[in-house]
């Protein structure tokens, strides 16, 4: 994708644009001087990179502006990314875009990205937002079973919120295998290119 901006983009259409590159073609001990002068040096407009090698603990204080325009399948690799250009020592607003083209791959990714996080936040709750936090109780509701293999029937707590074991009990009840398999087969995708 970084080609096609690079070479369909950048070159031909915005050739007064400034910028570096860097990927997983920069050998790791040239990276840190390409960052170094990307943040050092206002005269550079651009940096392309991908979500990899954004998402490993680079500080890229000198972007105020994100744009994606290829998403990944984790929704964690995107948000390390976006951190990339929110580090301490940033002293201006940074804004995130993506570019998503409708009824594409991409939108199916996006579309299973808000479907992970969404289960993150509905498992991961303020009140059990750590190990430490959780009672005994909560961390042997999530790996009880019934004698058929199944999860134990869901109860609420004193308070009326749902249990753990009911949270995960109900995350079966989302989708079956076979509507996740016919969803997001590439056979089915490559036949809706057709």
């Amino acid at each position: 994708m970084l080609d096609i901006v690079e070479h369909d983009l950048l070159k031909p259409h915005l050739p007064s644009v400034t910028y570096l590159r860097l990927d997983g073609s920069i050998p790791p001990g040239q990276r840190h001087s390409i960052v170094s002068r990307f943040n050092n040096d206002p005269s550079i407009d651009v940096l392309l990179l991908t979500t990899h090698v954004g998402g490993l603990g680079l500080n890229l204080t000198g972007a105020d502006t994100v744009v994606f325009v290829e998403h990944d399948w984790n929704p964690m690799r995107d948000l390390q990314a976006m951190d990339r250009a929110h580090r301490i020592g940033q002293k201006r607003v940074v804004n995130v875009y993506r570019l998503i083209t409708r009824g594409t791959l991409e939108e199916k990714i996006m579309g299973l990205q808000k479907f992970k996080m969404n289960i993150a936040n509905t498992v991961i709750s303020q009140e059990n937002s750590s190990l430490q936090s959780m009672g005994t109780d909560q961390l042997l509701d999530l790996f009880t079973l019934d004698k058929d293999g199944k999860a134990e029937k869901a109860d609420t707590s004193t308070s009326g919120k749902t249990s753990m074991r009911s949270i995960l009990e109900n995350l079966s009840d989302l989708w079956d295998q076979e509507q996740y398999d016919s969803e997001y087969s590439l056979e089915n995708f490559m036949h809706s290119l057709k």
